[in-house]
Order: C-alpha cells, then sequence, then structure tokens
C-alpha cells in the first residue's frame, strides 16, 4: 500500500519510561510496526516531564501546541508552536511543562525494528 493512514481515533497510547503527565500516542509505531520512521503524539499536562535521559537515535521535537522546556547538555530552550528541536543519537535532554496550560508535541525518529533497506534509488525531495 502505498499511503499507510492513522487516524487519531486509532492511533495507540503508549508509556515510555522516564515520562510523568505525558500522554503520547503512536501515530506511527508500536508493536509489529515496520516503517522506517516513527512519530509519536505527546500531550503534556501543566507540570508534566520526560526525565533526562539519552535519546536512542537522532530525534525530533515539533511543538504543536503550548510551551515546552527543554534542558539538554547544559542549555535550556523554551520551544513555541512550530519551534522545532534536533536531537543527535545519545544527546542527553529532559522535557518539561512548566506553564499552567497543556501542551503537545511530535516526536520523529527512526524505527529500530525497520528492516535496513535503500530507497536512495529513484528517490527525490
Amino acid at each position: 500500500m502505498p499511503i499507510d493512514i492513522t487516524q487519531l481515533t486509532h492511533a495507540q497510547p503508549f508509556q515510555p519510561a522516564g515520562h510523568h503527565g505525558v500522554g503520547p500516542v503512536h501515530l506511527f509505531g508500536g508493536k509489529d510496526y515496520d516503517g522506517a520512521v516513527t512519530a509519536a503524539l505527546s500531550h503534556y499536562l501543566p507540570g508534566g516531564c520526560a526525565d533526562m535521559s539519552p535519546v536512542p537515535a537522532e530525534t525530533l521535537y515539533i511543538v504543536l501546541t503550548g510551551t515546552l522546556t527543554l534542558d539538554s547538555e547544559g542549555a535550556t530552550h523554551d520551544l513555541h508552536p512550530l519551534d522545532a528541536a534536533r536531537l543527535t543519537t545519545g544527546t542527553l535532554r529532559s522535557v518539561e511543562n512548566r506553564t499552567n496550560l497543556p501542551a503537545s508535541m511530535l516526536v520523529i525518529r527512526p524505527n529500530p525494528a525497520a528492516g535496513q533497506t535503500d530507497n536512495t534509488a529513484g528517490a527525490r525531495s
């Protein structure tokens, strides 16, 4: 199938280790998912956080709503709607909602369970 669609109503909730007050769902990912890239939508309640830990693979954060504070490698960054951050493999980071409003963020990274394939032939950007 050339197009794989996940409607939000069918996204699978999950609970990653070290996350508190965060309600993430897999848009693409989870058990039996074989795509090359995963995408999760994470909802952070006020005070919600992801503990300081290394990211397992290159990771993109895109804030959709609210404000999230990213602490990484001794620097603090407030990310607002449509701000994005790229973290390289192993980067230590924590994320926290320090506001009184909920915040949502897309988290995109390679799928470690996917087989390595060469899709460069005929690839275009």
